[in-house]
């Protein structure tokens, strides 16, 4: 996968799945624009590690969350890099909590950080793509829990199920323009925020009871998010790509079932 002479950008891009995509692109020869909360201590470090390999890297902290710190954002980045041919689009918020007592006001900032904010961002950098006339990458972090009901995070899983959906009407419409868009959906993932939910021993303990015997790294969602942001993925739009080892399965394996009775 060869994405030299590309502009990628990459939002969250300070840790965990957003720093694991803008590293993987880089890689693979992009250079990046990469962005994360005006408050982050960690989007320098990121920017540091895409310099060492030898891609220029613009670091620009802002609040995506927001309309119109998406329309600054975006009119930020061409400023700086020209323009964009690769959307990471990785805009994420989420508390857990039981539904009986989750709060509303948490409820509609999850939706806004998750959902919402994912339309701002790429409707931006579609009208610049479709503008440019050269086609263009958008891809989605969405997650298993768009079709995994897990207890606890009822705003986060509604999110990401209509972030799916989104992404599957834009790839529709986008589609004449060229533009590819699609999703990934990251399994248990080991990043910082899990260790702050967490503790090392659980999330090692729990990797190893999963079918691929640990949690995914962000790596490995920077990978695929390099393949579906490459010419390898022209033929691909409208998909949703799981990278979970197996994670959605993890209770179906053979050793898990309920025996059968003898013959």
């Amino acid at each position: 996968m060869d994405l030299s002479g590309k502009i990628a950008v990459v939002t969250g891009a300070g840790r965990g799945i957003g720093k694991g995509c803008a590293l993987e692109l880089a890689r693979a020869g992009a250079d990046l624009v990469i962005n994360d909360r005006p408050d982050s201590s960690d989007l320098a470090d990121t920017a540091v590690e895409i310099l060492a390999l030898g891609r220029s890297c613009h670091a620009i902290a802002a609040d995506v969350f927001s309309r119109a710190g998406c329309e600054q954002f975006v009119s930020d980045v061409l400023a700086a890099a020209g323009r964009i041919d690769i959307l990471i689009s990785n805009p994420a918020f989420s508390r857990r909590a039981p539904f009986l007592e989750y709060e509303p006001d948490i409820f509609e900032q999850t939706i806004a950080g998750t959902l919402t904010s994912g339309f701002h961002l790429s409707q931006l950098v579609a009208r610049h793509m479709v503008e440019r006339g050269d086609g263009g990458k958008i891809v989605f972090i969405s997650s298993v829990q768009a079709e995994m009901p897990i207890g606890l995070c009822v705003a986060y899983g509604a999110a990401k199920a209509g972030l799916n959906h989104m992404m599957r009407t834009i790839a529709v419409e986008l589609s004449p323009h060229r533009i590819n868009v699609n999703a990934i959906e990251p399994g248990w993932i080991d990043t910082p925020g899990e260790h702050v939910t967490f503790s090392d021993e659980t999330i090692a303990a729990e990797g190893r009871r999963l079918p691929w015997g640990r949690l995914g790294l962000p790596a490995d969602i920077g990978k695929a998010a390099a393949f579906l942001s490459s010419d390898d993925a022209d033929y691909v739009t409208g998909a949703v790509l799981p990278v979970d080892g197996c994670f959605r399965f993890k209770d179906c394996r053979v050793e898990q079932t309920i025996p059968l009775r003898d013959a």
